[in-house]
């Protein structure tokens, strides 16, 4: 098995390593704050569909060739390494028949350095490395099916050189909060008070795995979600609004994606992704992003993803892209796996059902088998009289004629 995963991550970066990308903007890195920060928050929206139960997401997301991902500063073109790892755990506790306590914590380190590297950085002339921390806790009533979950939020800017990028604070501090009721959940963040993103999604489709149906007309229902993000621009506010539709076109198995952004921007993205099972423990992607750096139809970045549940490839898909600093024209290898679970169910993150499950039981209860025995033995027990006969003696009652006077003898046995 350790053969085969090997090879399989061999042949991953040799791919990886001859198709080149397009050098990311210096622009991208100083914005991956706001990228993984937001990102978290989705997740969280995610798990907090249920709020119960338990979920769990590491990856790494490593570029083998220096010249795979380059960095295009004023000063030209540099070969480097971009990289993200993280991780992100949810785990409640039962306090009773209805109500969940939850803690959670997700972490994200991501940048580019002039040298290769898995955990540490060598801190290169055009290096870029940042974090961000959440945690919360959260609680969950399943009786009005509620859920509530707050936290906060530490940005940190690890290094950014001071030739290429500009001043940006070291630490951060932001606070969030999640409201659910049923299908409607509102969640936003804010920095002192000033808010930095609010969230309304409206998750109509029926999921069995929180209790829904498993077919139907309630499982072709929309999911949307409608986030306002606070944007600085010239200095004064252009605060935008990013829709996005999720759509199930067949079993819970074959969704649609699509998201614009108002007022000006409009088409965004769209995907479309193939589960072969709805628990989304493996997946196929098409997609098609909208990038606002060309015109016409060469603005358009097609590409398409693999998910084997421990491995995902990706090519110019828009995870990919917003994630890895505009990412584009090359292959992106995670090693990764996610998994949550819901009263020893599982199931990928945002699925709609749960893994199918069969279990036998096949233990066997040594105090019924004994009992049987036992009853079986009172039925009937072999004795020998005085005279070295067997005689059958059963318990019950024996009622016997005596010759024509209709008399009736009873005999009580053993």
């Amino acid at each position: 098995m350790h053969n085969k995963l090997s090879k399989i991550l061999f042949l991953f970066a040799l791919a990886a390593g001859v198709a080149f990308a397009d050098p990311i903007p210096t622009e991208a890195l100083t914005q991956s704050g706001l990228v993984m920060r937001d990102r978290q928050l989705r997740d969280i929206g995610l798990v907090m569909r249920g709020g119960r139960g338990g979920f769990i997401d590491i990856g790494y997301t490593y570029t083998p060739s220096s010249e795979q991902l380059q960095l295009k500063s004023e000063y030209g073109v540099h070969d480097g390494f971009a990289f993200r790892h993280h991780y992100g755990i949810f785990g409640s506790w039962v306090l009773d028949s209805i109500s969940h306590l939850g803690f959670l914590t997700w972490f994200d380190r991501a940048g580019w350095d002039s040298q290769d590297f898995f955990f540490f950085p060598h801190y290169g002339d055009f290096a870029h490395i940042s974090s961000s921390f959440t945690w919360g806790f959260s609680y969950t009533n399943t009786k009005y099916d509620v859920t509530a979950a707050l936290g906060l939020q530490h940005q940190n800017l690890e290094l950014a050189s001071h030739k290429v990028y500009p001043n940006e604070s070291d630490s951060l501090l932001f606070y969030w909060a999640h409201a659910r009721y049923k299908n409607v959940s509102l969640q936003a963040s804010f920095y002192r008070n000033t808010f930095q993103t609010i969230r309304l999604s409206l998750d109509l489709e029926s999921r069995s795995l929180y209790g829904g149906v498993s077919s139907g007309y309630k499982t072709f229902l929309p999911n949307l979600n409608a986030t306002i993000y606070r944007r600085k621009k010239d200095g004064g506010d252009d605060n935008f609004v990013r829709l996005n539709w999720e759509q199930n076109l067949y079993e819970q198995v074959l969704y649609a994606d699509v998201t614009f952004d108002f007022p000006d921007d409009g088409f965004r993205s769209a995907a479309l992704k193939f589960y072969p099972v709805p628990s989304r423990l493996f997946a196929f992607e098409a997609s098609c992003l909208r990038r606002h750096e060309r015109a016409g139809a060469k603005d358009l970045l097609w590409g398409g993803a693999i998910d084997l549940f421990f491995i995902r490839l990706g090519y110019n898909t828009v995870f990919d892209y917003e994630n890895m600093f505009h990412a584009s024209g090359t292959f992106i290898a995670e090693v990764k796996v996610n998994l949550g679970s819901i009263g020893g169910r599982f199931f990928g993150r945002g699925a709609a059902q749960a893994a199918p499950m069969e279990t036998t039981d096949r233990r066997i209860d040594l105090k019924k088998s004994l009992k049987a025995l036992s009853e079986q033995h009172n039925l009937g027990s072999t004795k020998v009289d005085a005279q070295g006969n067997k005689v059958i003696e059963a318990k019950g009652i024996r009622y016997e004629k005596t010759g024509s006077s209709g008399t009736t003898s009873n005999e009580g046995g053993y």
